[in-house]
């Protein structure tokens, strides 16, 4: 598209599970001048690496997709790592990139900075009415910060600046690692695992009750792009599908898909998270024409699939 023609645009995680996807559209739509920093050459929690960065690259555009990010085990053990991280990085780049001038910043929130007990469907408005569920709380205020810098940043400085809140993202090369995993590629391996051993049961956390709700990745990286295209405020806007699973359903129908034929054990002893996460997706259709396409069943067995046929080289994120 003709918005992306001539810019340099940086694109942080561009080398990761959803960065890539957002890479690869963005190439696709005729961007040639796609920056993607690695955290080897920029460690972008420090600010020496930040400014390196803008003067290296000198991006009119920057999407901000880097996060420390993780399932509930990798929050429990990273809370400290998971805030400081997070928040440093994204107020360092939208600060310098203020500072530089950009043209447009594009940020990612997430689903977590939602209360723990936010009415479902969660609109928007409800962002402030409450403290996030406890597991993963420091990593949804981190990002929530986010936010509040880029409306103070507008209010003060005029700066043009989005923040999206997206759900739980899956699909091929997701983080497959047994402890750091979100909860779709830590079924799928668990359920592929156990098969394969011909084991009896696999023990799952919690109980089973809570519900989520799942973008998959390619649907989630064109509305990013649609975003950063067409929306130029910086009231915060919802990613997702609309729709919800329970985790005991979720379980269910990725053990029939893999062929696992056990018992799904419920270990109690372990939290559940979040009771309830669905989305209000009306502002992201108004502002800027998104609907997630892919479903959710049809989504998992691309993803299983991809899975099965890279098993030796998948993603396996530690901290």
């Amino acid at each position: 598209m003709h918005v992306w023609r001539d810019q340099r645009v940086v694109v942080t995680g561009g080398g990761g599970f959803l960065g890539s996807f957002v890479v690869e559209k963005l190439m696709q739509r005729g961007c040639d001048r796609v920056v993607v920093p690695r955290s080897h050459d920029y460690d972008l929690v420090t600010m020496e690496a930040v400014r390196r960065l803008y003067d290296d690259a000198r991006p009119d555009i920057v999407i901000h997709l880097a996060a420390r990010v993780g399932g509930i085990g990798a929050n429990q053990a990273n809370a400290g790592k998971f805030f400081y991280d997070n928040l440093m990085m994204g107020a360092q780049l939208m600060e310098i990139g203020r500072q530089r001038g950009v043209k447009k910043f594009v940020a990612l929130g997430t689903i977590c900075a939602y209360p723990k007990h936010t009415p479902v469907p969660f609109r928007e408005e409800a962002l402030w009415n409450g403290y996030p569920e406890e597991t993963n709380a420091p990593y949804g205020l981190a990002k929530k910060m986010l936010l509040v810098q880029s409306q103070a940043y507008r209010t003060q400085y005029g700066f043009n600046s989005i923040v999206l809140f997206p759900v739980n993202l899956y699909g091929p090369r997701d983080n497959f690692h047994p402890e750091t995993s979100h909860v779709i590629p830590a079924l799928i391996r668990k359920c592929v695992e156990a098969k394969e051993r011909e084991a009896r049961t696999v023990t799952l956390w919690g109980d089973g009750s809570p519900t989520r709700e799942f973008l998959y990745v390619e649907d989630a990286a064109e509305g990013i792009l649609q975003a950063a295209e067409r929306y130029d405020r910086s009231d915060p806007v919802n990613l997702g599908s609309g729709h919800e699973i329970s985790i005991r359903n979720l379980a269910a129908f990725i053990g029939e898909e893999v062929g696992y034929k056990g018992e799904l054990v419920w270990d109690r002893t372990r939290p559940n998270g979040q009771p309830r996460r669905c989305l209000d997706v009306a502002k992201a259709a108004d502002y800027f024409s998104f609907q997630a396409k892919q479903s959710l069943h049809e989504g998992i067995r691309r993803t299983v699939t991809w899975f099965l046929a890279n098993r030796a080289s998948v993603r396996e994120v530690v901290f």
